[in-house]
């Protein structure tokens, strides 16, 4: 019993794999996925809605798809729209032997050619904004917009000294390091359930993928890959940490920002409607 049952999850992941959905994917109702990444790591994802361009959410670090449950409900009835669970989150696979930016970029250009999208917008959260430059390098006749939530604040950002005691608190108690760092992200007048729940989820990666990733991302060189994208950047950022758009243009000269006051790290959950107005606002602008 236990081998035919092992028989049918592994088929259906090659399905998954295999299966080649139509440009309007999400037509028929909601679907999910597996796409094989550039390493074949399988990736996982959601798609809902139909019609052009295509929005394609990636999530932070320590999160998944699901993260975008507010805009997926608000864009799905116009857009075709699909949550990417990067490699090591969510349902996709951990399998990974080197993790990086570039890698996360994979991922992503995965889905996108498996789903056969003409046109994208492609938004990403907090680490994802490295992976929208890296999905925009390799595809840059499909994407048509970037938007960074709360990332790429500063380009010439870089860790300070006290980087590697930081780390090292995540490789000596990954839970706790995760809790506490994620309790940071938030106002102190944040939902409270929004919160346990960003911090339940987070702290639950496997602490060894977790921290590699972490390494991964703060050793990507931003300068560079900023000016390589042609495509608009428009982000949409908390009121957190300023954002040096002088800074940003130096590199990528089409870099616009807006401003949310009053969030965290997560304003796509924390003011969802907010956050939707300013999206449909830069979509409409620049990718209608």
């Amino acid at each position: 019993m236990l081998r035919a049952v092992l028989l049918l999850a592994t088929m259906a992941l090659i399905l998954g794999c295999r299966s080649a959905p139509s440009k309007n994917a999400g037509g028929a109702g909601p679907t999910d996925g597996f796409v094989p990444s550039g390493d074949g790591v399988p990736i996982h994802y959601h798609v809902e809605g139909s019609g052009s361009p295509a929005l394609v959410f990636l999530h932070g670090w320590a999160c998944d798809g699901s993260i975008w449950a507010d805009q997926v409900r608000e864009f799905a009835p116009g857009h075709t729209v699909v949550t990417v669970d990067l490699a090591g989150h969510g349902r996709s696979g951990r399998n990974r032997a080197t993790w990086s930016v570039p890698a996360f970029g994979q991922d992503a250009a995965a889905v996108i050619e498996r789903l056969r999208f003409d046109r994208v917008v492609l938004v990403g959260h907090s680490m994802s904004g490295y992976v929208l430059l890296e999905a925009a390098r390799l595809l840059p006749d499909r994407i048509v917009l970037l938007v960074p939530v709360d990332t790429l604040q500063d380009a010439d950002w870089k860790p300070g000294p006290g980087f590697d005691a930081w780390l090292a608190g995540f490789e000596q108690d990954f839970v706790g390091a995760t809790r506490t760092f994620v309790k940071s992200m938030f106002p102190k007048d944040a939902d409270p359930a929004l919160v346990e729940t960003m911090v339940a989820r987070m702290s639950a990666m496997p602490g060894d993928i977790g921290v590699t990733v972490l390494r991964s991302i703060f050793a990507y060189h931003v300068p560079a890959a900023l000016a390589q994208v042609k495509q608009p950047i428009r982000a949409i950022e908390s009121d957190v940490y300023p954002v040096r758009l002088e800074t940003n243009r130096r590199y990528a000269p089409r870099f616009e920002a807006v401003i949310i006051p009053g969030t965290g790290h997560f304003p796509m959950m924390e003011k969802p409607a907010e956050f939707n107005r300013l999206l449909a606002g830069a979509i409409a602008d620049v990718a209608p």
